[in-house]
């Protein structure tokens, strides 16, 4: 459904050049649709800032639904920009207590890049408790992903991330664990992608009152919701990834370890790359080996990565759970954005009346 280009963000224009339907606020105006307003606070490091955007624009405006979608990213103030990427934000973004002022039907929060040893030290972490202490009364439903996942379940519920032996990173397979409007109509077994080195585990969300809707054997939970099912919703998993996400993520890696800023070659992410791609990565680690070895320059060029044939094996999923999410939504909020529900519905069991 349409994305209304309420700003002149580039990404708009962007996922428009991809085949996604935007219209300009003039031709939402002239059409009789619902709409539905939904804040993106946007807490990624600027070289990942407008991925993000075009990521989440991807996955709302692929919604099945009759609603026109107003999309206003914000970003807190206190997280360090390079001067590039504040102009972008003050050009393009939206002031918080502005959105607090006309209401929103629904959020999403990003996921962000700690440097910290704990969430509380972080610069995000003030700015995003007072989003979120104002979302859990004024928003019908927020949705968190990744880190901003860990944060939202420390400051609710006092629980602790665990570190992980290893980076959990890569494709992992997936299954639906109970039935709920959120996973309607989702394949039993599907894909993920991960990419995190901290997990919050799926005892510690069952023990909090949480509803796991998804989760796999190796890669842990991937979809939960507050205990009223609908509130907030909590992802580890990256339902918003491109197909080559984690390749760039790869490419950074072997990079850092060209520069000695790790001392081991970077591994493969699980079940991403063919043995076909993978024998082509061979043959450039022993070129990037033989580089440092030597003290040389690396040739970002030969990089094989126009070579690789990486797949989405996880977006039709993705796409799925946020025009389901986005459809609850649609149903339930007022039309006025400054209220979360329509009348008769009960905040603390808003799925009650969703058959």
């Amino acid at each position: 459904m349409p994305i209304v280009a309420n700003t002149a963000l580039p990404s708009f224009q962007r996922f428009q050049q991809e085949g996604g339907d935007v219209l300009t606020p003039a031709q939402a105006r002239s059409q009789k649709s619902r709409e539905l307003h939904i804040g993106l606070m946007n807490m990624m490091p600027d070289a990942a800032l407008e991925p993000t955007e075009r990521q989440f624009l991807r996955l709302v405006g692929a919604c099945n639904s009759s609603a026109q979608f107003f999309v206003y990213p914000f970003s807190p103030s206190e997280i360090p920009r390079e001067h590039w990427a504040q102009e972008h934000i003050s050009r393009h973004y939206f002031e918080f207590e502005g959105l607090k002022t006309a209401g929103l039907d629904a959020l999403i929060v990003s996921g962000a890049n700690p440097v910290f040893t704990t969430l509380p030290e972080e610069s995000f972490w003030a700015p995003l408790c007072a989003v979120l202490d104002w979302a859990s009364a004024q928003v019908t439903s927020t949705l968190c992903a990744c880190l901003a996942t860990h944060a939202a379940l420390l400051y609710f519920h006092g629980i602790e991330r665990q570190r992980l032996p290893a980076k959990r990173w890569g494709i992992f397979s997936h299954r639906v664990s109970q039935d709920h409007p959120l996973v309607r109509n989702i394949d039993s077994c599907f894909d993920v992608p991960h990419s995190r080195w901290n997990e919050i585990t799926l005892a510690q969300m069952t023990n909090a009152g949480l509803q796991v809707l998804i989760d796999s054997d190796d890669a842990g939970v991937h979809l939960a919701t507050s205990a009223d099912g609908f509130r907030f919703i909590f992802f580890q998993g990256h339902p918003e990834y491109d197909h080559n996400s984690l390749l760039k993520e790869y490419k950074r890696e072997v990079n850092r370890y060209h520069a000695g800023e790790t001392a081991n070659y970077p591994p493969y992410p699980d079940r991403y790359f063919s043995k076909r791609d993978q024998k082509l990565l061979d043959d450039y680690a022993e070129i990037v080996k033989s580089q440092r070895t030597r003290g040389a320059l690396l040739e970002a060029g030969n990089f094989p990565e126009n070579d690789l044939r990486v797949n989405n094996t996880w977006r039709d999923t993705g796409e799925m759970i946020f025009s389901n999410w986005l459809g609850t939504v649609y149903q339930i909020t007022d039309h006025d954005r400054r209220k979360p529900f329509i009348k008769g519905i009960n905040p603390n069991q808003p799925l009650a009346q969703i058959v």
